[in-house]
């Protein structure tokens, strides 16, 4: 594996009971930048996700971040490496406050003033509505900003590689282009990033690199720049032209 990339996926099928939903995945997610997975619904982008953070096991190949084989290790130990994930539904705590669900999402902190005071200015300058809901019921919040949460939460403490399945999903075109600043300046401090997407515009204006999953298999992987430019290639393997 080259240092270059962060986190490798080689040959990695996955199945869940009787289902073969990965049939021999290879991913390379580069060091420091913005890797996008696209593809149609149900070609194995969450899946994909899920397997590497030992939510569900690989039944064959192997899953790599940084030096380290991480197939067999479980969510836990793969989220100490330095690995955050925000699934799908957000895993917010509806009934806590803002600052409860940052809390529990600190670690080395026992109550709120133990929290990294500097880090969490960033996070308010990322995300102000985080700052302005601190203490409301994390349900009360809006879509948008029940996502800005989610994604302060996975960045509480200092992640190497954040993992986000479909972030601007449902919502509303200022919260989207909040969100690309937010993480436009996530990798500016050097965080490794893997989106699930659908929101082609989203994906271009963020993507470094591509990889185009199609029935449990990356079918394409590139520069993003490169796959933007060629609609006939976005065409037979999306559907669509961005």
């Amino acid at each position: 594996m080259t240092d270059n990339n962060l986190l490798q996926l080689q040959g990695v099928h996955t199945h869940i009971g009787a289902y073969h939903i990965l049939h021999g995945v290879d991913l390379a997610v580069p060091r420091g930048q913005l890797t996008m997975l696209l593809g149609r619904n149900g070609a194995g982008k969450t899946t994909t996700l899920r397997t590497i953070m030992g939510l569900w096991h690989a039944s064959q190949g192997r899953v790599r971040f940084g030096d380290q084989d991480i197939t067999a290790l479980h969510t836990p130990q793969i989220a100490e490496l330095g690995i955050a994930y925000v699934p799908e539904n957000m895993g917010i705590f509806s009934d806590l406050t803002v600052k409860e669900n940052m809390l529990l999402a600190a670690r080395a902190a026992k109550n709120a003033e133990q929290m990294d005071d500097k880090r969490l200015k960033w996070i308010f300058k990322l995300f102000p509505a985080v700052e302005k809901f601190w203490n409301h019921p994390a349900g009360k919040l809006s879509g948008g900003q029940k996502q800005m949460l989610a994604v302060s939460r996975a960045i509480v403490e200092p992640r190497e590689l954040l993992i986000i399945d479909e972030p601007s999903k449902g919502l509303a075109p200022a919260i989207i282009n909040n969100m690309i600043d937010a993480f436009s300046e996530l990798k500016r401090s050097g965080v490794t990033i893997l989106l699930v997407e659908q929101n082609i515009n989203f994906a271009q204006r963020l993507g470094d690199t591509v990889a185009v999953m199609d029935n449990g298999r990356v079918v394409h992987s590139g520069s993003m720049a490169a796959f933007s430019a060629d609609q006939d290639l976005q065409q037979s393997l999306l559907g669509l032209a961005l």
